[in-house]
C-alpha cells in the first residue's frame, strides 16, 4: 500500500468513526461517499447510494437542496437547524441539524453532516413514559387492596344466589361472576407495575431470545404471517433478564400480528444492529449509559394513528376494541428497568418498534464495538 492509499484508508476510518451521517455530493448531485452512519440513516449501502442523486432520497423541495446550491455559490460552509426530512423513504421524525461545507480543490463537491434531533426528543418522551409507569405503580398498589377484596365478596354472594334462583336469573349471577373475574384479572396485570424487586440479569444472545419468541408466534397467533429476520451476527451480548425480554418481544410481535390481521401479504421482520453514539443520561448523576444495541420489530400493517403515536406507551392507551392498554406500558417499564429505551416509528404499511439497550457488563469498553468491514464505495 502506498502512502496515498494509506492516507485514504485513514480518512475513511475517521469518517466511519463519526457518529453522525456524513455524505459527499459531487457537482452533478450524485452521492460520492457515505459513511456507515449515513448507510443506516438512508437505509441503503454506500454502493447503492453512489448510483443515485441525493435528491432521490430526500423530500421534494427540501431546504437541503437550496443549502447545497448556496454553499456552491458562496464557497463557504452553512448551518441549518431543525430541518424536517421526514418522508415515506426515510421515515417519520427525521428532524435534523445540517452542516454543509464545500470540498477544497473539488469545485461543486460538498460534504453534508446530519445531526439527528429526533433521538433527543424520543429520550425526553421516554422519561415521560417512565413517569407514567410510576403513576400506574401507585395506582396498582391501591387497586389491589381497595378493589380485589370487595370483588371477592361480590363473587361469593353471586355464587350463593346461583343455587336458589331461576334459570333466567342464574344467567345474571353467572354474568356477575364472569365480570368480577375479568376485573380481578385486569388488576392482577396492573400489579406487575408495582413489582420493584431487582431482576436477575445475565449476558444474553438476543438472537436466541428472538428465535424462541418467533417459534412461539409461528405456533400460535402469527401462524399465517410471514416472519423474517435480518440479524447482525457480530452483535455483543445484552445484559438482561431472559424471561422479561421474551415477554417484551412477545408483546411487540403480537401487536404487529394483530395490526396485520388477515392481510394476505402480511410480514413481520425482526432486525438487530449495532448503533454507537446513543447515550442516555442517568437521573441524579453525571453518568451516561451507552445504548448501542438496536432490536427492531417491523410490520407492514396499516400503521398507528399520528395523534396516538406520542402517547403509545402511556397506560390505558390502545387501538384495540377490547384492549386494556397495559401491554406497551409494560414493555416500556421492562426496557426502562434495563436502562434502555423503546420507541415507535409508524406510517402506512410500515411500523417499527425499536428497542435500544446497553451491552453486557462482561464486555470491556475497548471490546464493545464489533468489527465492521469497510464495504464498497
Amino acid at each position: 500500500m502506498n502512502a496515498n492509499n494509506g492516507g485514504n484508508g485513514l480518512a475513511m476510518a475517521v469518517l466511519n468513526a463519526i457518529q453522525n451521517p456524513v455524505v459527499m455530493v459531487d457537482a452533478e448531485g450524485l452521492i460520492a461517499f457515505a459513511n456507515w452512519e449515513a448507510e443506516a440513516f438512508f437505509g441503503a449501502s454506500a454502493a447503492h447510494l453512489s448510483r443515485y442523486r441525493l435528491s432521490t432520497f430526500i423530500p421534494f423541495g427540501s431546504p437541503l437542496l437550496s443549502l447545497i446550491d448556496q454553499v456552491r455559490e458562496r464557497r463557504a460552509p452553512v448551518n441549518e437547524y431543525r430541518v424536517d426530512l421526514s418522508s415515506p423513504r426515510l421515515g417519520q421524525d427525521k428532524l435534523v441539524d445540517l452542516y454543509v461545507a464545500p470540498v477544497v480543490n473539488q469545485p461543486g463537491d460538498v460534504v453534508i453532516v446530519f445531526q439527528e434531533r429526533s433521538m433527543a426528543d424520543k429520550i425526553d418522551r421516554q422519561l415521560t413514559h417512565r413517569a407514567a409507569a410510576r403513576s400506574v405503580t401507585g395506582l396498582a398498589s391501591m387497586l389491589a387492596h381497595e378493589i380485589k377484596n370487595p370483588l371477592s365478596g361480590i363473587r361469593g354472594a353471586a355464587q350463593l344466589l346461583e343455587s336458589s334462583v331461576t334459570d333466567e336469573d342464574r344467567a345474571l349471577t353467572r354474568l356477575i361472576c364472569d365480570e368480577t373475574d375479568r376485573i380481578v384479572s385486569l388488576v392482577d396485570r396492573m400489579e406487575v407495575f408495582s413489582d420493584e424487586r431487582p431482576v436477575d440479569r445475565v449476558s444474553l444472545n438476543i438472537h436466541s431470545v428472538l428465535d424462541h419468541v418467533k417459534a412461539i408466534a409461528r405456533a400460535g397467533f402469527a401462524r399465517n404471517i410471514r416472519i423474517t429476520e435480518n440479524y447482525d451476527p457480530s452483535l455483543p451480548p445484552v445484559y438482561a433478564n431472559r424471561d422479561q425480554l421474551v415477554q417484551v418481544f412477545l408483546n411487540l410481535i403480537k401487536n404487529a400480528a394483530e395490526a396485520i390481521g388477515d392481510r394476505p401479504d402480511g410480514e413481520i421482520q425482526l432486525t438487530t444492529a449495532y448503533r454507537p453514539g446513543i447515550r442516555l443520561s442517568v437521573a441524579g448523576s453525571r453518568e451516561k449509559i451507552s445504548l448501542p444495541l438496536e432490536f427492531c420489530v417491523h410490520d407492514n400493517g396499516p400503521g398507528v394513528p399520528a395523534d396516538l403515536l406520542p402517547h403509545l406507551f402511556d397506560p390505558f392507551i390502545t387501538t384495540k376494541t377490547n384492549g386494556s392498554g397495559l401491554g406497551l406500558a409494560l414493555v416500556a417499564k421492562i426496557i426502562g428497568g434495563h436502562g434502555g429505551i423503546v420507541e415507535c416509528d409508524s406510517q402506512a404499511n410500515r411500523t417499527t418498534f425499536r428497542v435500544l439497550m446497553p451491552v453486557s457488563r462482561d464486555i470491556p469498553l475497548d471490546e464493545e464495538t464489533p468489527a465492521k468491514s469497510t464495504g464498497s464505495l
